[in-house]
């Protein structure tokens, strides 16, 4: 299976960059939930498949 992982162009310019500061904001906001008792990959896991749990992460956060 082939995901065109050569073709990405995270690697150039001044995308790994602005690529890092994507992840840790989204990190920071995982970590501002207080009540769930999961990790945070699981719970980044979670966001992506549950859409109500990204508009609570969202909704803390803004």
């Amino acid at each position: 299976m082939s995901f065109g992982e050569d073709q990405s162009r995270i690697r150039k310019d001044n995308a790994p960059t602005n690529v890092a500061i994507i992840r840790h904001a989204a990190l920071n906001m995982i970590r501002q939930i207080p009540k769930k008792r999961m990790s945070v990959k699981r719970m980044r896991k979670a966001a992506g498949w549950d859409d109500s749990l990204l508009t609570e992460i969202l909704a803390q956060v803004f």
